[in-house]
């Protein structure tokens, strides 16, 4: 019997592919994220790494902070498990900082791997898009002009 590619174990999702999930105080790792998600099934990895910029809204960011309600990290796996419902995914990871942070840091970094390229940067930036619009962090920029501003997830 014929065997197309889809019978292949290595097509569907891991039995568990949530690698990985935190939320910091401590700097964060891209090759720890990206390690956390290696498969020999994977034939594609995507991976996204968001740093703290010099700027926002036309503003210069002088200081920058990010804080997190208690179930931040209860939210955090229910995005992640959502993806895994809805894409194949093989390895899954996700990790945002929270304290006191300097321009070009690491924020957060999220990495999703599947069996294909297409797969994984669709699963990722659906991972990174929930992420932020669902998980309550909140970021707090104070501008070089004195003003400031929160900006959060919920």
């Amino acid at each position: 019997m014929a065997r197309t590619h889809d019978d292949h174990p290595g097509e569907q999702a891991a039995s568990d592919p949530i690698r990985l999930l935190d939320i910091r105080e401590t700097p964060l790792s891209v090759d720890e994220v990206f390690r956390a998600v290696g498969d020999d099934a994977a034939g594609g990895t995507a991976l996204f790494v968001g740093t703290v910029r010099d700027h926002d809204g036309g503003q210069d960011v002088g200081a920058l902070g990010y804080s997190c309600h208690p179930t931040a990290v209860e939210e955090l796996r229910r995005v992640a498990e959502k993806v895994v419902a809805n894409f194949p995914v093989r390895g899954l990871a996700a990790v945002h900082r929270v304290g006191e942070l300097a321009v070009g840091d690491l924020a957060v970094v999220v990495a999703v791997s599947c069996a294909h390229r297409g797969e994984a940067f669709e699963a990722c930036r659906t991972l990174i898009d929930d992420l932020k619009r669902e998980v309550p962090i909140w970021k707090h920029q104070r501008f070089s002009d004195g003003t400031e501003e929160w900006v959060g997830a919920c």
